[in-house]
């Protein structure tokens, strides 16, 4: 028998771990994770133990026990597809046989976008858009304003969509090369000018669109802030007969837009189009729908706005 003497003398041995034991104080050691998002821990333990993964939540310093090594990979939610759903949603839409439809939308807050369709559509009248930018951009580079004559086919040619203040502005911008060249600054890069005087034939795409209104309602735009809300403001006061389009989308009156519709000589085929940006649920999507070939333009309105209500809906509530 041991005196107490002994006893008191000799020094506790510090019993080791277990492999099992060893593994659940590394996830435990582990276990506060960056308050980002979900992260998988992996903690390997001594030689003969199992190597264990676990999902965590929040965040503290990674550590683990002695003879133990721990890796942080840091995991994001999967990217969702909006392109696939935009694709899905499109299916929904009833194109009349020979006609054809294109969309691209734009959520403002999260700065996700998809197009559907990539093939070049007449413009018709939502180019007015598009001539009002430049002339404004242009007006921006000679350091001055707007005349009062130019402030006047302005606000007829995006209120009204008066045809010949159109014409007016066109030629004041310099036509197709005046436009092409702004279209170019604007980061549009399928976008061509209409020959001659011919600026609703503008060709254009879905995406180019949404590139367009891009400009006109994003801060990081070629456009200054006080040409952005003059653009803005008329768009948000077209005439009562005009108020169709991707407007259908929208919540109530939340919504700023140009419209496009033009009767095709050569076939008596219509070119419907609509643009701008519109709120549901409290947030603000830009969308440009583009259509050819309805026989009607009510048929044409229609499908433009089926199209916008499908297209927003793979964004809005997603």
């Amino acid at each position: 028998m041991e005196s107490s003497r002994a006893r008191r003398g000799r020094r506790a041995r510090p019993s080791r771990p277990g492999p099992l034991l060893s593994v659940v104080l590394a996830v435990v050691a582990v276990g506060g994770m960056t308050a980002g998002g979900t992260v998988y821990v992996k903690g390997r333990a001594h030689s003969g133990s199992a190597a264990v993964s676990s999902a965590a939540t929040p965040s503290a310093s990674p550590s683990a026990g002695a003879g133990e090594e721990a890796s942080v990979e840091p995991v994001t939610e999967p990217a969702v597809d909006r392109e696939a759903l935009l694709g899905k949603a499109m299916t929904t839409v009833s194109v009349p046989s020979g006609a054809r439809v294109a969309a691209a939308v734009l959520a403002v807050d999260s700065g996700e976008s998809a197009a559907y369709g990539d093939a070049a559509f007449d413009t018709a009248s939502i180019v007015k858009v598009d001539i009002l930018a430049t002339l404004l951009l242009q007006a921006q580079d000679a350091g001055r304003r707007l005349t009062a004559a130019e402030q006047a086919y302005a606000t007829k040619m995006i209120e009204n969509s008066d045809n010949a203040s159109a014409t007016a502005l066109w030629r004041t911008i310099g036509r197709a090369d005046g436009l092409d060249a702004a279209n170019k600054r604007f980061g549009l890069t399928a976008t061509r000018g209409g020959e001659g005087e011919l600026w609703g034939l503008t060709q254009t795409t879905a995406a180019d669109q949404l590139a367009l209104l891009q400009q006109v309602f994003a801060a990081n735009s070629r456009l200054s802030a006080a040409s952005r809300t003059y653009v803005q403001g008329l768009m948000k006061s077209v005439e009562a007969d005009q108020r169709w389009g991707v407007s259908a989308a929208a919540q109530g009156n939340s919504w700023a837009l140009k419209n496009g519709w033009l009767p095709r000589s050569t076939t008596g085929l219509w070119d419907v189009n609509s643009i701008g940006r519109i709120t549901v649920n409290g947030s603000d999507y830009l969308v440009a729908v583009l259509s050819k070939g309805t026989r009607t333009q009510a048929r044409g309105i229609a499908l433009v706005e089926a199209a916008a209500k499908a297209a927003v809906s793979a964004f809005a509530g997603k």
